[in-house]
């Protein structure tokens, strides 16, 4: 099982929480981005840099992901993809995408994006909260202890 990170907006409190969760069960933290992320030196956290361009890295994620991985992302046509794959697909928020809410996900999006065609102004999501980074937290634990492998003795 490994961690794919759709990177490029993915809040940095997040990645922060994904570092500590890679050294601390010893499970491989891809992130994915367009643009040079760093990272802290582990053997299980890498980043992968693709070319700029639309859904180039959302392609990359969908390429890497086996049946069982955690992907982390917002992007809810990569998360049906991912979900396609057999992967479990966690956004930022704490929000698990499922087979059961994808389509609905799907079809709100699609909505919105005929709205903001039309011309009316939707607005954004609500700003990244302290909320949000303890839903998202406590659900990569509760992922983590039933999922990862614990490192043996050593």
């Amino acid at each position: 099982m490994q961690v794919l990170v759709d990177a490029d907006a993915c809040p940095v409190v997040v990645k922060e929480m994904l570092f500590r969760v890679a050294r601390r069960v010893e499970v491989c933290v891809t992130l994915v981005a367009n643009q040079y992320l760093r990272t802290p030196p582990s053997p299980f956290i890498k980043s992968v840099q693709v070319p700029a361009g639309f859904d180039v890295a959302d392609a990359r994620i969908v390429e890497m992901a086996e049946a069982g991985d955690l992907i982390i992302t917002a992007d809810i046509p990569l998360a049906a993809a991912g979900l396609d794959k057999g992967a479990h697909v966690l956004d930022p928020r704490g929000n698990w995408f499922t087979r059961e809410n994808i389509q609905e996900r799907l079809t709100m999006r699609d909505v919105m994006d005929q709205l903001r065609s039309a011309g009316v102004e939707t607005g954004g999501p609500s700003s990244y909260s302290q909320q949000d980074s303890r839903a998202f937290a406590g659900q990569l634990d509760r992922f983590m202890a039933r999922h990862a492998k614990r490192p043996g003795p050593g």
